[in-house]
């Protein structure tokens, strides 16, 4: 996928439209013992594929394609055994997320009830939500200084004529294969304390997660997502406030770093391991119409990462009426 195809996802985010989807109802088999006077259910136990999700997922570093910057859907990876592979640091971590907590998520983040909600009031309230995990994101507070370790502005730029001519050279950079200078424009535009450009923020992000024309850097990769999410957040929050329920102009770079940190935390990449984080932002990103992160929150439904099982809301692969909390 090549940062082109990024932006035109941005703008699908901003416009998407729902439709709905005809759903069967699942098959489910019950498994009897029984005499003349007694009958017992069975449960049969899971196979090894459905106790864990995979761990062997690729590093970002093992990339080759520089203009590749989203992973495989994990629904469509085949996948491995991997046991040699399962530490006991990963097998407890996963123990301690199956209480549903996480210290990513805000203890207030509201559960979105759509039973009797239209289709836009049920989009304001994922994006209002999408808000709250950007404002309270704690990996925001490590990045609170820029990269000079001064304070930056309280500002945050979305687009501007120059701004864009900027970034589309540094796209078209990127694509030529000139990674360096491409990654450098970039960080410029992506400043705290300069431009401060929430798609640069992202775009810089992934860079340094993936160390395009950069040494990676994981840690500082997390902190710029966080601020583009954050500068993000706040343009939609004055957008929501005003009663635009489809959101406002910085929609699509909210989403797409909502993404991009569901992937963060799921890989741990910059940031600890977490099943829990990662499966919220996730439904957060594909209830605003972004497609990879509809497969991705049905992966986790059906193999219950981060959370319960659930194959019905898994089945459905997460299409943009298929809400999920």
């Amino acid at each position: 996928m090549t940062l082109k195809d990024l932006l035109t996802r941005k703008e699908r985010s901003n416009t998407h439209s729902s439709s709905k989807v005809a759903e069967g109802p699942s098959t489910e088999f019950t498994f009897l013992r029984t005499d003349t006077n007694t009958q017992e259910i069975i449960t049969p136990p899971s196979p090894p594929s459905e106790r864990r999700p995979p761990l062997n997922v690729e590093s970002p570093s093992s990339s080759k394609r520089p203009f590749r910057f989203r992973s495989s859907s994990s629904a469509s990876a085949s996948s491995k055994d991997g046991r040699s592979e399962r530490r006991l640091s990963s097998l407890l971590h996963l123990r301690n997320n199956s209480r549903g907590s996480s210290v990513n998520i805000p203890a207030d983040l509201p559960n979105i009830d759509d039973t009797n909600e239209g289709q836009e009031e049920k989009e304001a309230q994922w994006e209002e939500r999408a808000t709250i995990l950007a404002k309270e994101n704690p990996n925001l507070k490590q990045g609170a200084d820029g990269p000079s370790g001064t304070r930056p502005a309280p500002r945050g730029s979305i687009s501007n004529a120059q701004g864009d001519d900027h970034i589309q050279e540094a796209i078209r950079l990127h694509e030529a294969g000139d990674l360096v200078a491409s990654t450098a424009m970039f960080g410029r535009l992506a400043d705290p304390n300069g431009e401060n450009n929430a798609l640069s923020q992202v775009l810089y992000g992934l860079a340094l997660r993936h160390g395009w024309g950069i040494p990676r850097d994981p840690s500082l990769a997390i902190t710029y997502l966080s601020q583009a999410a954050s500068n993000s957040a706040s343009v939609e929050s004055q957008a929501l406030s005003a009663g635009i329920k489809k959101g406002g102009a910085a929609k699509g770079e909210l989403v797409l770093a909502i993404y991009e940190l569901a992937n963060c935390f799921r890989h741990g990449w910059g940031v600890g391991k977490d099943p829990v984080a990662a499966r919220k932002y996730y439904e957060t990103a594909a209830n605003l119409g972004d497609t990879d992160a509809m497969n991705e929150a049905a992966w986790c439904y059906e193999e219950g990462f981060g959370g319960k099982k659930d194959k019905v809301s898994g089945s459905r692969r997460m299409t943009p009426n298929s809400v999920c909390v």
